[in-house]
Protein backbone atom coordinates (compact mmCIF):
# COMPACT_ATOMS: atom_id res chain seq x y z
CA UNK A 1 0.00 0.00 0.00
CA UNK A 2 3.12 2.38 -0.04
CA UNK A 3 2.77 2.97 -3.99
CA UNK A 4 -0.53 5.26 -3.09
CA UNK A 5 -0.02 8.57 -4.65
CA UNK A 6 -1.57 10.21 -2.16
CA UNK A 7 -2.40 10.46 2.08
CA UNK A 8 -5.72 11.38 3.88
CA UNK A 9 -3.78 14.61 4.91
CA UNK A 10 -3.93 15.70 1.40
CA UNK A 11 -7.74 14.57 0.92
CA UNK A 12 -8.40 16.49 3.47
CA UNK A 13 -6.85 19.19 2.24
CA UNK A 14 -8.29 19.30 -1.19
CA UNK A 15 -11.98 18.98 0.82
CA UNK A 16 -11.09 21.57 2.43
CA UNK A 17 -9.67 24.37 -0.25
CA UNK A 18 -12.88 23.37 -2.17
CA UNK A 19 -14.91 23.75 0.47
CA UNK A 20 -13.94 27.22 1.43
CA UNK A 21 -12.83 28.65 -1.88
CA UNK A 22 -9.37 29.07 -1.21
CA UNK A 23 -5.67 27.82 0.44
CA UNK A 24 -5.38 30.74 3.05
CA UNK A 25 -9.05 29.75 4.61
CA UNK A 26 -8.37 26.16 3.92
CA UNK A 27 -4.87 26.47 5.70
CA UNK A 28 -7.28 28.76 8.91
CA UNK A 29 -10.00 25.51 8.79
CA UNK A 30 -7.52 23.18 9.81
CA UNK A 31 -5.19 25.15 11.36
CA UNK A 32 -2.03 24.68 9.16
CA UNK A 33 -0.13 27.69 7.84
CA UNK A 34 -0.64 28.48 4.24
CA UNK A 35 2.68 27.25 2.77
CA UNK A 36 2.24 24.07 4.25
CA UNK A 37 -1.04 23.56 2.43
CA UNK A 38 0.07 24.86 -1.00
CA UNK A 39 2.69 22.18 -0.54
CA UNK A 40 1.13 19.74 0.34
CA UNK A 41 -1.07 20.35 -2.93
CA UNK A 42 2.24 20.80 -5.43
CA UNK A 43 3.28 17.47 -3.92
CA UNK A 44 -0.15 16.12 -5.03
CA UNK A 45 -0.09 16.99 -8.17
CA UNK A 46 3.19 16.04 -8.83
CA UNK A 47 2.86 12.40 -7.27
CA UNK A 48 -0.33 12.33 -9.60
CA UNK A 49 1.01 13.97 -12.56
CA UNK A 50 -2.24 16.19 -13.23
CA UNK A 51 -2.98 19.68 -12.58
CA UNK A 52 -6.29 19.69 -9.70
CA UNK A 53 -6.70 22.94 -9.69
CA UNK A 54 -7.22 26.30 -12.05
CA UNK A 55 -4.77 28.73 -10.42
CA UNK A 56 -5.94 31.48 -12.85
CA UNK A 57 -8.95 32.95 -11.01
CA UNK A 58 -9.16 34.47 -7.88
CA UNK A 59 -11.27 31.47 -6.57
CA UNK A 60 -9.38 28.45 -6.02
CA UNK A 61 -11.27 25.80 -8.57
CA UNK A 62 -10.75 22.46 -9.34
CA UNK A 63 -10.05 20.90 -12.65
CA UNK A 64 -11.87 18.01 -13.98
CA UNK A 65 -9.31 15.96 -12.14
CA UNK A 66 -9.74 17.81 -9.28
CA UNK A 67 -12.96 16.89 -9.22
CA UNK A 68 -12.70 13.18 -9.59
CA UNK A 69 -10.31 12.97 -6.82
CA UNK A 70 -12.36 14.77 -4.54
CA UNK A 71 -15.32 12.70 -5.26
CA UNK A 72 -13.67 9.29 -4.29
CA UNK A 73 -11.48 11.42 -1.45
CA UNK A 74 -15.05 12.05 0.27
CA UNK A 75 -15.83 8.68 0.35
CA UNK A 76 -12.70 7.37 1.50
CA UNK A 77 -12.54 9.91 4.22
CA UNK A 78 -16.01 9.42 5.37
CA UNK A 79 -15.17 5.51 5.07
CA UNK A 80 -12.43 6.14 7.67
CA UNK A 81 -14.27 8.23 10.02
CA UNK A 82 -17.00 5.43 9.82
CA UNK A 83 -13.97 2.75 10.64
CA UNK A 84 -12.64 4.89 13.71
CA UNK A 85 -15.89 5.41 14.89
CA UNK A 86 -16.66 0.98 14.83
CA UNK A 87 -13.50 1.02 16.70
CA UNK A 88 -14.88 3.11 19.37
CA UNK A 89 -17.63 1.51 19.75
CA UNK A 90 -15.85 -1.75 20.35
CA UNK A 91 -13.80 0.33 23.16
CA UNK A 92 -15.75 1.95 24.77
CA UNK A 93 -19.28 1.25 24.66
CA UNK A 94 -20.05 3.94 27.46
CA UNK A 95 -18.92 7.04 25.25
CA UNK A 96 -19.59 7.38 21.19
CA UNK A 97 -20.93 10.07 18.65
CA UNK A 98 -24.07 10.10 17.68
CA UNK A 99 -24.56 12.56 14.57
CA UNK A 100 -28.22 13.39 13.33
CA UNK A 101 -29.36 15.16 10.77
CA UNK A 102 -32.92 17.01 10.37
CA UNK A 103 -34.91 19.87 8.30
CA UNK A 104 -34.89 23.24 9.50
CA UNK A 105 -38.50 23.27 11.37
CA UNK A 106 -37.58 19.23 13.02
CA UNK A 107 -33.91 20.85 13.48
CA UNK A 108 -35.05 23.91 15.38
CA UNK A 109 -37.98 22.45 17.65
CA UNK A 110 -38.18 18.90 17.71
CA UNK A 111 -34.55 17.74 17.51
CA UNK A 112 -33.60 20.01 20.46
CA UNK A 113 -35.83 18.35 23.20
CA UNK A 114 -35.08 14.44 21.58
CA UNK A 115 -31.21 14.87 21.74
CA UNK A 116 -31.65 16.83 25.57
CA UNK A 117 -33.58 13.79 26.49
CA UNK A 118 -30.88 11.37 25.06
CA UNK A 119 -28.10 13.37 26.80
CA UNK A 120 -29.60 12.56 30.18
CA UNK A 121 -29.82 9.22 29.86
CA UNK A 122 -26.12 8.71 28.01
CA UNK A 123 -24.26 12.01 29.08
CA UNK A 124 -20.96 10.81 27.96
CA UNK A 125 -22.07 10.54 24.55
CA UNK A 126 -20.55 13.53 22.29
CA UNK A 127 -24.04 14.22 20.15
CA UNK A 128 -23.55 16.45 16.81
CA UNK A 129 -27.41 18.01 15.47
CA UNK A 130 -26.64 18.75 11.58
CA UNK A 131 -29.43 21.36 10.33
CA UNK A 132 -29.84 21.55 6.36
CA UNK A 133 -32.20 21.13 3.49
CA UNK A 134 -33.68 18.48 3.03
CA UNK A 135 -31.65 17.90 -0.02
CA UNK A 136 -28.60 18.34 1.27
CA UNK A 137 -29.51 16.53 4.91
CA UNK A 138 -30.44 13.64 2.57
CA UNK A 139 -27.26 13.04 0.74
CA UNK A 140 -25.46 13.72 4.23
CA UNK A 141 -26.80 10.40 5.50
CA UNK A 142 -26.74 8.38 2.22
CA UNK A 143 -22.48 9.46 2.51
CA UNK A 144 -22.87 8.05 5.73
CA UNK A 145 -21.84 11.44 7.42
CA UNK A 146 -25.41 11.74 9.60
CA UNK A 147 -26.20 8.32 11.48
CA UNK A 148 -29.90 8.97 10.96
CA UNK A 149 -31.87 12.23 10.04
CA UNK A 150 -35.97 13.30 10.30
CA UNK A 151 -37.22 15.88 7.54
CA UNK A 152 -40.28 16.82 6.20
CA UNK A 153 -40.15 17.57 2.53
CA UNK A 154 -39.11 15.20 -0.32
CA UNK A 155 -36.26 12.87 -0.61
CA UNK A 156 -33.94 13.11 -4.07
CA UNK A 157 -35.82 10.65 -6.30
CA UNK A 158 -31.45 9.73 -6.98
CA UNK A 159 -31.61 8.38 -3.32
CA UNK A 160 -34.11 6.16 -3.01
CA UNK A 161 -32.70 3.06 -3.28
CA UNK A 162 -30.06 4.14 -1.42
CA UNK A 163 -31.58 5.40 1.77
CA UNK A 164 -34.77 3.90 3.95
CA UNK A 165 -37.08 6.18 4.15
CA UNK A 166 -39.81 5.50 6.80
CA UNK A 167 -43.08 7.23 7.87
CA UNK A 168 -42.43 8.95 11.45
CA UNK A 169 -44.90 11.29 12.47
CA UNK A 170 -47.72 13.45 11.26
CA UNK A 171 -46.95 17.29 11.49
CA UNK A 172 -49.81 19.73 11.86
CA UNK A 173 -49.73 23.26 10.47
CA UNK A 174 -51.41 25.90 12.10
CA UNK A 175 -52.64 29.28 11.07
CA UNK A 176 -51.59 31.50 12.96
CA UNK A 177 -53.32 35.54 13.96
CA UNK A 178 -52.17 38.38 16.17
CA UNK A 179 -54.51 37.75 19.50
CA UNK A 180 -55.99 41.14 18.11
CA UNK A 181 -57.23 40.31 15.11
CA UNK A 182 -60.85 40.16 14.26
CA UNK A 183 -60.99 36.68 13.07
CA UNK A 184 -59.06 35.32 16.39
CA UNK A 185 -62.81 36.13 18.15
CA UNK A 186 -64.06 33.59 15.90
CA UNK A 187 -64.21 29.91 17.27
CA UNK A 188 -63.54 28.81 13.39
CA UNK A 189 -63.53 30.64 9.86
CA UNK A 190 -63.90 29.32 6.76
CA UNK A 191 -61.64 28.43 3.71
CA UNK A 192 -62.83 31.33 1.90
CA UNK A 193 -61.85 34.12 4.94
CA UNK A 194 -58.12 32.63 3.80
CA UNK A 195 -58.08 34.65 0.87
CA UNK A 196 -59.14 38.21 2.94
CA UNK A 197 -56.18 37.46 5.22
CA UNK A 198 -52.39 39.31 4.62
CA UNK A 199 -49.79 36.76 4.78
CA UNK A 200 -46.34 36.51 5.60
CA UNK A 201 -44.57 33.10 4.46
CA UNK A 202 -41.34 32.07 3.96
CA UNK A 203 -38.86 33.30 0.70
CA UNK A 204 -40.82 31.19 -2.36
CA UNK A 205 -37.77 29.26 -3.23
CA UNK A 206 -37.21 27.87 0.73
CA UNK A 207 -38.06 24.33 0.82
CA UNK A 208 -40.55 24.43 4.09
CA UNK A 209 -42.84 26.96 1.66
CA UNK A 210 -43.12 24.83 -1.05
CA UNK A 211 -43.60 21.51 1.07
CA UNK A 212 -46.60 24.06 3.10
CA UNK A 213 -47.42 25.08 -0.40
CA UNK A 214 -48.29 21.31 -1.61
CA UNK A 215 -49.80 20.47 1.34
CA UNK A 216 -52.10 23.09 1.31
CA UNK A 217 -52.92 22.67 -2.24
CA UNK A 218 -54.30 19.14 -1.37
CA UNK A 219 -56.51 20.43 1.42
CA UNK A 220 -57.98 22.22 -1.70
CA UNK A 221 -56.13 25.58 -0.58
CA UNK A 222 -55.15 27.94 -3.35
CA UNK A 223 -52.16 29.74 -2.31
CA UNK A 224 -51.97 31.62 -5.36
CA UNK A 225 -54.79 33.75 -3.97
CA UNK A 226 -52.88 34.71 -0.79
CA UNK A 227 -51.65 37.88 -0.25
CA UNK A 228 -48.31 37.70 0.16
CA UNK A 229 -47.34 40.94 1.82
CA UNK A 230 -44.19 40.27 3.06
CA UNK A 231 -41.29 37.25 2.62
CA UNK A 232 -39.08 36.99 5.17
CA UNK A 233 -35.86 34.02 6.22
CA UNK A 234 -36.89 32.41 9.49
CA UNK A 235 -39.71 31.00 11.40
CA UNK A 236 -38.52 32.83 14.39
CA UNK A 237 -39.08 36.22 12.56
CA UNK A 238 -42.29 35.08 10.82
CA UNK A 239 -43.49 34.60 14.65
CA UNK A 240 -42.72 37.72 15.63
CA UNK A 241 -44.30 39.61 12.90
CA UNK A 242 -47.08 38.01 13.01
CA UNK A 243 -46.97 38.81 16.70
CA UNK A 244 -46.71 42.26 16.02
CA UNK A 245 -49.65 42.69 13.79
CA UNK A 246 -48.60 42.33 10.09
CA UNK A 247 -50.11 40.00 8.85
CA UNK A 248 -51.14 35.63 9.24
CA UNK A 249 -49.00 32.58 8.23
CA UNK A 250 -48.86 29.01 8.34
CA UNK A 251 -46.55 27.59 11.45
CA UNK A 252 -45.59 24.39 12.28
CA UNK A 253 -47.38 23.34 15.68
CA UNK A 254 -44.27 22.38 17.21
CA UNK A 255 -43.04 26.53 16.67
CA UNK A 256 -45.69 27.91 18.81
CA UNK A 257 -45.84 25.67 21.30
CA UNK A 258 -44.50 28.61 23.51
CA UNK A 259 -46.31 31.76 22.26
CA UNK A 260 -49.46 29.67 22.63
CA UNK A 261 -48.48 28.77 26.68
CA UNK A 262 -47.74 32.57 26.50
CA UNK A 263 -50.82 33.66 25.04
CA UNK A 264 -49.47 35.64 22.56
CA UNK A 265 -50.35 33.67 18.91
CA UNK A 266 -54.11 33.08 18.25
CA UNK A 267 -53.81 29.46 16.44
CA UNK A 268 -57.03 30.21 14.15
CA UNK A 269 -59.48 26.36 13.41
CA UNK A 270 -60.58 26.25 9.74
CA UNK A 271 -63.76 24.72 9.29
CA UNK A 272 -63.33 21.26 7.86
CA UNK A 273 -59.64 21.40 6.98
CA UNK A 274 -56.54 19.90 9.31
CA UNK A 275 -53.82 20.72 8.07
CA UNK A 276 -50.83 17.85 8.28
CA UNK A 277 -47.64 16.71 6.42
CA UNK A 278 -45.40 13.45 6.80
CA UNK A 279 -42.34 13.87 9.06
CA UNK A 280 -40.02 11.15 7.57
CA UNK A 281 -37.26 9.12 9.46
CA UNK A 282 -33.95 8.44 7.02
CA UNK A 283 -30.93 6.01 7.50
CA UNK A 284 -28.78 4.20 5.28
CA UNK A 285 -29.11 0.54 5.81
CA UNK A 286 -25.71 -0.06 4.60
CA UNK A 287 -23.86 1.47 6.42
CA UNK A 288 -22.11 0.95 10.03
CA UNK A 289 -24.69 1.97 12.83
CA UNK A 290 -23.48 2.98 15.95
CA UNK A 291 -24.47 1.85 19.80
CA UNK A 292 -25.45 5.51 20.44
CA UNK A 293 -27.29 5.25 17.14
CA UNK A 294 -29.40 2.20 17.88
CA UNK A 295 -30.12 3.60 21.54
CA UNK A 296 -31.28 7.02 20.09
CA UNK A 297 -33.26 4.79 17.81
CA UNK A 298 -34.83 2.73 20.72
CA UNK A 299 -35.43 4.62 23.18
CA UNK A 300 -36.09 7.98 21.92
CA UNK A 301 -37.65 8.05 18.39
CA UNK A 302 -40.84 6.16 19.77
CA UNK A 303 -41.32 8.73 22.01
CA UNK A 304 -42.35 11.22 19.70
CA UNK A 305 -43.64 9.04 16.73
CA UNK A 306 -46.95 7.72 15.76
CA UNK A 307 -48.67 5.58 17.52
CA UNK A 308 -47.56 2.11 16.29
CA UNK A 309 -44.06 2.91 15.26
CA UNK A 310 -42.30 1.20 17.68
CA UNK A 311 -42.87 -1.97 15.81
CA UNK A 312 -40.56 -0.70 13.06
CA UNK A 313 -37.81 0.55 15.73
CA UNK A 314 -37.15 -2.83 16.16
CA UNK A 315 -37.26 -4.28 12.79
CA UNK A 316 -34.53 -1.37 11.86
CA UNK A 317 -32.70 -2.47 15.48
CA UNK A 318 -31.66 -6.09 14.02
CA UNK A 319 -30.90 -5.51 10.54
CA UNK A 320 -27.30 -6.72 9.82
CA UNK A 321 -24.78 -5.04 8.40
CA UNK A 322 -21.72 -6.27 6.56
CA UNK A 323 -18.03 -5.69 7.36
CA UNK A 324 -15.72 -6.01 4.89
CA UNK A 325 -12.51 -8.05 5.92
CA UNK A 326 -9.21 -9.43 4.69
CA UNK A 327 -11.05 -13.04 4.71
CA UNK A 328 -13.97 -12.03 2.95
CA UNK A 329 -17.31 -10.39 4.84
CA UNK A 330 -18.18 -11.07 8.39
CA UNK A 331 -22.08 -10.41 8.87
CA UNK A 332 -22.49 -8.53 12.16
CA UNK A 333 -25.71 -7.93 13.95
CA UNK A 334 -26.65 -4.08 14.38
CA UNK A 335 -28.82 -4.96 17.30
CA UNK A 336 -26.49 -6.72 19.43
CA UNK A 337 -26.21 -4.80 22.73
Amino acid sequence: MSDLPFTLDQLRILKAIAQEGSFKRAADSLYVSQPAVSLQVQNLERQLDVPLFDRGGRRAQLTEAGHLLLSYGEKILSLCQETCRAIEDLQNLQGGTLIVGASQTTGTYLLPRMIGMFRQKYPDVAVQLHVHSTRRTAWSVANGQVDLAIIGGEIPGELSESLEVIPYAEDELALILPVFHPFAKLEKIQKEDLYKLQFIALDSQSTIRKVIDQVLSRCEIDTRRFKVEMELNSIEAIKNAVQSGLGAAFVSTSAIAKELQMGVLHCANIEGVVVKRTLWLIFNPNRYRSKAAEAFSREILPQFANPGWNQDVLILAQKTIVVSTLDGATPISSGEG
